[in-house]
């Protein structure tokens, strides 16, 4: 049975997180350009009436993120974010912004990555009376860009743990990978197709620097993280076909575990380009890992199994979260990424998420306030 998110409904005294995850998916905050700042507002005033104190950080006047602290608190802090990467050029079956429910699956963008963890954890947060943090971040999926502007504007609380909500399955992983995303380019001179031999071929000055790069494997590997890995992500030259082009653009998208910096990946680049390429650095963004054997992570992880009842199989995340960039500003908390999406489901047509697991989740990060906070 279809299910329209209008009918959703809220007391002052009730919250329910299929109904919050709905009304977090009719919210349009598609990045770009994003207008994350009417999710944000109903999120602070519904914490607000929780016993937070919600403070908006305005990056614009439609883009905000959210910090809310209820007690003296320096332990336990969630982190998600309200954006969503754009709707993709396929048609979707169901409305991408209406919360509609089929079987055990809520469908709409954004409801695995990750505007379900985050209704999971404002509910288990609102439930709990402990002392608790959260934030709320814009512009996740364009670079962390929400969470730089908080720590720059020195606005993130501290935290002995920071539990990220992004999907997981409900499964505990130690962290992510590190990302180094670079932009090469090849400068040529423009003249008429007929007569090549008047410009300069920008494409021609990449080509054996582009040769170099597609076998590039750093070949550093890590046990539980995987191996540091090289894509190259886009190419742009020319301005048409009869013409000379004078200008090429190559984008390298570069995974880091421990064991390889970012300097070292950047010189591994730098080392197979041909003189003249410039390289520009478009995201910096370290690696981040817990271990896992850590008593906190290790206590919190049979926490999260006593619920689920279900051993762990993920050690590390495939994408980049926003804890690259909270976790030095507040005071490098140990952190566990741990959602309800699945992990096939960031990003993806007709995007859904778990009723099951999202009820699963509140009960787990209750579970963890309770222990924890």
């Amino acid at each position: 049975m279809l299910v329209d998110w209008r009918v959703w409904r809220m007391t002052s005294d009730q919250i329910e997180v299929v109904s919050l995850t709905r009304r977090l998916v009719a919210f349009d905050t598609v990045n770009p350009p994003g207008e994350e700042r009417s999710a944000m507002q109903y999120c602070a005033d519904l914490l607000g009436r929780f016993g937070f104190d919600c403070r908006l950080i305005d990056h614009s006047a439609e883009r905000a993120s959210l910090v809310a602290v209820r007690g003296a608190t320096s332990g336990l802090c969630f982190s998600g974010h309200l954006d969503t990467v754009p709707l993709g050029r396929a048609e979707w079956r169901w409305p991408p912004h209406g919360g509609l429910i089929e079987g055990d699956r809520l469908y709409g963008r954004g409801s695995s990555d990750m505007k379900g963890g985050v209704a999971a954890f404002i509910v288990a947060a609102a439930l709990s009376r402990k002392p608790v943090s959260i934030v709320l971040t814009a512009g996740e999926e364009t670079g962390c860009d929400g969470a730089r502007w908080l720590a720059e504007a020195g606005a993130l609380p501290p935290a002995r743990a920071l539990i990220v909500g992004e999907s997981t399955d409900n499964q505990p992983v130690a962290g992510h990978k590190g990302v180094l995303w670079l932009k090469l380019t090849a400068e040529g001179r423009t003249a008429h197709g007929a007569t090549p031999e008047l410009g300069i071929n920008a494409i021609g000055r990449m080509s054996a620097t582009l040769s170099r790069l597609v076998d590039f494997d750093p070949q550093v590997e890590h046990p539980q993280m995987g191996r540091a890995t090289c894509n190259l992500g886009t190419i742009r030259a020319g301005i048409n076909v009869n013409s000379v082009p004078d200008l090429c653009e190559l984008t390298v998208d570069l995974r880091s575990v421990d064991g390889i910096t970012h300097d070292e990946l950047r010189k591994a680049v730098l080392a197979r380009c041909d003189d003249g390429i410039g390289v520009e650095t478009m995201l910096d963004l370290p690696a981040v890992w817990t271990d896992p054997a850590a008593p906190w992570f290790r206590g919190a992880s049979a926490c999260v199994r006593q619920i689920t009842g279900r051993e762990n199989d993920l050690a590390c995340a495939t994408y980049f979260t926003d804890a690259s960039v909270l976790t030095p500003a507040m005071g490098y908390p140990e952190v566990m990424i741990l959602g309800p999406g699945a992990l096939d489901q960031p990003h993806s047509t007709d995007e859904h998420v778990s009723i099951a697991r999202l009820s699963e989740a509140v009960e787990i990060y209750a579970a963890l306030i309770e222990a924890f906070g």
